[in-house]
């Protein structure tokens, strides 16, 4: 895990500049996620259904199926890919459905974090480290210390 000391912190430009390359990485991690949570559940659903009607050895489909699973592993690698990709930015995801990171930052000299959702065109709110999203407030220019 991180420590503070080897944490990145952002000021507001520092983020908007990094947004382009975010907000791609993010754009891939919501459609990839919203994909492979779908095909999850599908999956699950035929799993449910074809253990009630038939032993796996009996099913036709059980070659595909396991195929599917192997793609869905594959896609789950590569979503912990781009999470790795954000972290290694220093950038923490924290809802892959809605698209929403946050920038660790100083605000008023205390640790908080910048935080964007994708569809957003900047980085325009702030929130206390321990109080996400529904603590979001816009941005004051003075009260995040650029660095």
């Amino acid at each position: 895990m991180n420590t503070a000391a080897d944490r990145k912190f952002f000021g507001v430009d520092d983020a908007n500049r990094m947004l382009p390359l975010v907000s791609a990485i993010v754009s891939d991690i919501v459609e990839l996620y919203n994909d492979v949570h779908e095909r999850r559940n599908r999956l699950a659903r035929v799993r449910h259904n074809s253990n009630k009607t038939t032993r796996a050895e009996d099913n036709p489909y059980e070659e595909e199926v396991l195929h599917i699973e192997k793609e869905l592993e594959a896609d789950i690698d590569r979503l912990d890919g781009f999470v790795e990709e954000l972290q290694k930015l220093g950038v923490e995801l924290k809802d892959p459905v809605k698209g929403l990171v946050d920038f660790p930052t100083y605000h008023e000299g205390r640790e908080a974090c910048l935080c964007w959702m994708l569809g957003e065109t900047e980085v325009g709110f702030w929130h206390d480290s321990d109080a996400g999203f529904s603590g979001r407030q816009p941005i004051e220019d003075s009260s995040i210390t650029e660095l």
